[in-house]
């Protein structure tokens, strides 16, 4: 017990100290974790900790970071982003694998230690670039969605170079492997419900499997939490969604097909149904917490000794490694119509090798495909292409985007007009929208976004716009924010939104912010910033709507108009009344202060609000005025 602790303790104190520094410094999160590692993997050699035991259990937080992904995935967007799945991740594979092959040939080596070579470096990390790209609010992006396809290829085609990679087992390798293979793969195969059956009944099994997740997910979800909800306790919940996450994961290696793919299968699955955001909620903190331990893992299994004997050999690899995978990305995502700084975020996003890596290098030395001392230096190899990742992603941010920040490509204008005193963040349903307006009333407008595709529909109606993140201090900055009379946000990404209202809030305390809420919650949270032009997406409509029911009961519609007015107003007052109570970040229920109040406001204007109502009703029967 006493040895767990102690090693628990190191792992929480090194991403303690670390991850806060390497954020404040800009760097991000997951080289904060990687330098972690880095600092006690010295530590816990002298410890005796398998970190390679620690890092297969921590890999389940790629496992529940492709489940959320899939949550916030509706079967329709997956459907949509079949010729990026297909064409642009299915080429990524077959290049990057077809390049890698050629130059382990060039290097002497057998062919089909080449071509296991190559399958194994033509995957990315999903677990840092989906990481990464969340945490800097790329993910939605054209370059992000991009990347996301490309790696949700790399997981399905895992499970091909799994039934693959034995059969280019080599003779010669068998009797030194024999002695030193791990006996892991024996012990999954013993769990295996796939294992001595035909083909065709092991794809019937597994078909059925994927036939049970799916139905489960419609069907028995749903039943299950309104079982558990009746308990009236919070930590079922979240021993609920670990239920889910776990067995599907379970499920899946069972018949062989890769845990991640699966829950990702789930969570598209759950993507319409009612307890999405309560899943979501509980799973996150555990994915979290197991990422930062898988990264911390990767700097600590670092053999320094290893790259010390072959510094040149490692680091001439790992740079081929990189820009091999940049120039086939580059090309891929050109083909595919991806342009300036989203097509270097695709391109340099990509570049690493994957954690997939690891299980197929150990995968491939036990079934006599590698030889030991090859397999090491791959593990270099793939380790620090993994740990110099997050730079790629800084050299993008701080060189290459700024290049596209005011620019479009085919524009030639590089700079943000100096007579626009409107900044709108977000051109989507909303942002795109007010933009016109705005427009049209004379205004000039300064329009920022990350969809470029977005942009350029809007360019071909003549609306200027300009391509970039708008929660970035620098962006903003360029735009003209310190002479702006208005900011309207407009973003699609709660959390975005909720960045740069507190950010422009702080910082520009005269400036005017009019704020896009996604729901109530929200606008407390952008209350609490300071921000009090709120408007929330779907009010007007839903009062608009509210009229309409009442017109539809017989009443004339100035009357509707004054009954939803009435409610409207009694809406507005109380959320301004409950903002004062509201903590951020405490959930509404366990808020006892918000509760009470919101009770008495009930209590207090409730019988007024119905008696109002009912006097216009009743005039309206009478026929009077």
């Amino acid at each position: 017990m006493t040895d767990f602790l102690l090693i628990a303790y190191i792992f929480l104190i090194a991403g303690i100290i670390a991850v806060p520094i390497a954020s404040k410094l800009g760097l991000g999160s997951v080289l904060g974790y990687l330098l972690a590692g880095i600092v006690i993997g010295p530590t816990l050699t002298f410890l005796n900790v398998d970190v390679i035991a620690i890092q297969h259990f921590a890999e389940f937080g790629v496992v529940m970071m492709l489940f959320i992904v899939g949550l916030e995935l509706e079967p329709k967007a997956l459907w949509s982003m079949r010729k990026q799945l297909i064409g642009l991740g299915g080429g990524q594979v077959v290049l990057s694998a077809a390049a890698f092959t050629g130059i382990g040939l060039a290097f002497g080596h057998a062919w089909q230690t080449a071509l296991t070579i190559g399958l194994i470096l033509s995957l990315s990390s999903t677990a840092i670039v989906l990481q990464t790209l969340s945490e800097r609010g790329l993910l939605k992006s054209d370059g992000g969605q991009a990347s996301f396809s490309v790696l949700l290829t790399q997981d399905i085609a895992v499970i091909p170079m799994l039934a693959f990679i034995p059969l280019l087992a080599l003779p010669e390798l068998a009797p030194a492997i024999a002695d030193t293979a791990h006996t892991s793969e024996d012990t999954h195969a013993s769990l295996s419900l796939v294992a001595g059956l035909e083909s065709w009944q092991a794809a019937l099994v597994t078909l059925g499997m994927i036939a049970l997740v799916v139905f489960g997910g419609n069907y028995l979800t749903a039943p299950i939490f309104r079982f558990v909800a009746q308990a009236r306790l919070r930590e079922l919940f979240t021993a609920t969604a670990l239920f889910f996450v776990i067995g599907i994961a379970l499920m899946m290696s069972l018949v062989g097909l890769s845990p991640a793919l699966g829950t990702f299968l789930a969570g598209v699955v759950l993507a319409n149904s009612p307890y999405k955001h309560e899943l979501e909620s509980n799973i996150d903190p555990f994915k979290g917490l197991l990422l930062g331990l898988f990264f911390i893992t990767v700097g600590a299994s670092i053999n320094f000794q290893l790259l010390a004997d072959n510094l040149a050999t490692i680091v001439l690899l790992t740079s081929a490694l990189i820009v091999t995978k940049t120039a086939v990305l580059l090309i891929l995502g050109r083909i595919f119509g991806l342009r300036g700084a989203a097509l270097w975020l695709l391109a340099l996003g990509l570049a690493q090798a994957g954690e997939f890596g690891f299980v197929l290098l150990a995968y491939s030395v036990s079934n006599n495909v590698l030889a030991d001392n090859i397999a090491d230096q791959l593990l270099l190899v793939v380790t620090l292409s993994m740990l110099l990742s997050p730079g790629l992603y800084i050299l993008y941010q701080r060189v290459i985007a700024p290049r596209f920040i005011c620019e479009q490509p085919g524009k030639e204008t590089d700079e943000f007009p100096d007579d626009s005193h409107v900044i709108i963040a977000g051109s989507g349903r909303m942002g795109g929208l007010v933009d016109r307006i705005l427009q049209a009333g004379g205004y000039k407008t300064t329009v920022i976004d990350y969809n470029y595709k977005q942009l350029e529909a809007l360019e071909r109606v003549g609306i200027r716009n300009f391509f970039g993140d708008a929660t970035r201090p620098d962006l903003l900055s360029a735009a003209g924010i310190e002479d702006a009379k208005l900011l309207v946000v407009a973003l699609d990404d709660a959390e975005q939104i909720t960045k740069l209202v507190r950010y422009a809030m702080q910082n520009y305390p005269h400036l005017h912010v009019v704020a896009r809420a996604v729901d109530r919650h929200h606008v407390y949270d952008l209350w609490a910033y300071g921000c009090r032009d709120i408007i929330r997406e779907t009010y007007d409509s839903t009062m608009r709507m509210g009229r309409s029911a009442f017109e539809a009961l017989g009443i004339e519609q100035e009357k509707a108009q004054e009954m939803v007015d009435i409610f409207s107003e009694f809406d507005k007052e109380m959320l301004r009344e409950a903002a004062d109570v509201y903590e951020i970040g405490v959930p509404f229920e366990e808020n006892h202060a918000y509760i009470e109040r919101i009770n008495k406001i009930f209590d207090e204007k409730e019988p007024e609000i119905k008696q109002q109502m009912r006097e216009i009703c009743d005039r309206v029967v009478n026929g009077s005025k």
